[in-house]
């Protein structure tokens, strides 16, 4: 039923069964009868990210709206709203609801007013009690959607999002896979043409540590297609020689950056690492949080 639906929002599927197909997964009701006080946050080329005021739950919220006429990759829309209804963890981003009004697709999620890792990263250089801090809080949501046969598929900064109080959570499921006991594994990697699997996301986690020890990924510079020509062809990314970093975070990062899938660890072993022993109360990082909305 599920693959079914998701052919339905293809790029060769017509508007129309498109709308049907995402009909079936989002709540009739219409939003705007419970939401007040819009006010924009985020835009982009196929919709806009907007803070509103939840009148029945006395809370603010922040509500996506992507027009389904000028989306390119229409399973997109699909899957975010099919996974985060289906999976809820302290770690993941809540949707509380999902609706199509018009053209649009309204998705009503809770707040995170602390911005995105991102954002911390390029401003400031973390310690590693706040980079384990962070890894701990990642690495559960990682280890739910993993044990449900979910591969995210775009674990990076940009896609961790931060409350006021530090807890970390994780966004963006619109390029998340499903995999199942039939085909436990997907078959289509761009760099390296092998089939792959949860491991995916474990690199990404690395180079996510990568980001929050230098304030960037490896090859960020690189156009695209010769980034990946890279990750295919030379060693896997590690630390700059120049930064200052524990035994234990080298060591975790050397676990992700495995190349071969099967060697690879995984979120359930990486939480017994010993890096995450200098994790702290998520508080550790608010003040980091707190810095980066006042610049803003």
């Amino acid at each position: 039923m599920y693959n079914e639906l998701l052919r339905n929002c293809s790029s060769n599927s017509s508007h129309f069964q498109f709308r049907a197909a995402l009909s079936s997964v989002v709540d009739r009701s219409d939003p705007r009868v419970d939401l007040a006080d819009f006010k924009m946050i985020g835009e982009g080329s196929t919709g806009t990210v907007l803070a509103a005021y939840k009148i029945s739950a006395k809370q603010i919220v922040a509500v996506k709206r992507m027009n389904l006429r000028k989306q390119q990759r229409r399973e997109l829309l699909f899957n975010e709203v099919s996974i985060m209804r289906d999976y809820q963890h302290p770690n993941i981003v809540r949707m509380f609801s999902s609706h199509l009004v018009g053209d649009e697709l309204w998705v009503v999620m809770e707040y995170m007013e602390g911005g995105s890792l991102t954002d911390i990263v390029t401003q400031t250089r973390m310690t590693e009690t706040q980079i384990a801090t962070v890894a701990l809080q990642v690495l559960r949501a990682l280890e739910f959607l993993h044990s449900r046969r979910v591969i995210h598929r775009d674990i990076k900064s940009d896609s961790i999002l931060l409350k006021a109080d530090g807890t970390v959570k994780v966004s963006d499921f619109g390029f998340c896979g499903q995999l199942s006991e039939e085909f436990p594994r997907r078959r289509s990697l761009v760099i390296a043409r092998q089939p792959y699997d949860t491991g995916a996301d474990i690199w990404s986690f690395g180079i996510m540590l990568i980001e929050m020890v230098e304030g960037e990924p490896p090859l960020f510079n690189e156009q695209p297609f010769q980034a990946m020509k890279m990750i295919r062809d030379e060693p896997a990314p590690t630390f700059n020689p120049t930064a200052n970093v524990s035994a234990e975070l080298a060591h975790m990062l050397s676990r992700c950056m495995v190349k071969d899938i099967s060697q690879r660890a995984t979120a359930t072993e990486l939480l017994r690492h010993p890096l995450l022993t200098k994790a702290q109360h998520p508080s550790c990082i608010a003040h980091l949080i707190n810095n980066n909305v006042n610049r803003n």
